[in-house]
């Protein structure tokens, strides 16, 4: 009798023991997930800021061909999901893009603009994301 008694104890410590390290893989598993979430989430609104930034070069470069002494950019222009600001410095598009999320993206552009036209020929000499 006294070995079954002594056994049922160890069973329950295994129990207790193995309970425990399905609750701490499982603890791991959810902390794991919750860090792909995040990570996910954060790519997606840099994405947006990056598109929101590359709207912004698109919208100059389509008044650089209506005229080709336009340098009046643009400050906080909405836009789907956030605003960007774009700015002219001779030859150089700034568009910073910004996410409703706060998050920020910036594209730079060296474009040449043909005197003939309108609509006048913007050729993208150098583009640089986040630089």
């Amino acid at each position: 009798m006294r070995d079954n008694h002594h056994n049922r104890g160890v069973v329950l410590i295994m129990a207790v023991f193995i309970v425990a390290l399905l609750a701490a893989i499982l603890t791991g598993m959810l902390q794991i997930n919750t860090e792909e979430i995040q990570i996910m989430q954060n790519h997606v609104r840099a994405a947006e800021a990056l598109a929101t930034a590359e709207a912004g070069l698109n919208d100059a470069l389509a008044q650089l061909r209506a005229n080709a002494t336009w340098h009046a950019g643009f400050a906080a222009k909405p836009f789907v999901g956030g605003v960007y600001t774009v700015t002219l410095d001779g030859s150089q598009i700034t568009s910073v893009g910004t996410s409703s999320q706060g998050y920020t993206a910036r594209v730079k552009a060296d474009v040449s603009v043909a005197p003939a036209g309108p609509p006048h020929l913007v050729a993208i000499d150098r583009i640089r994301v986040n630089e």
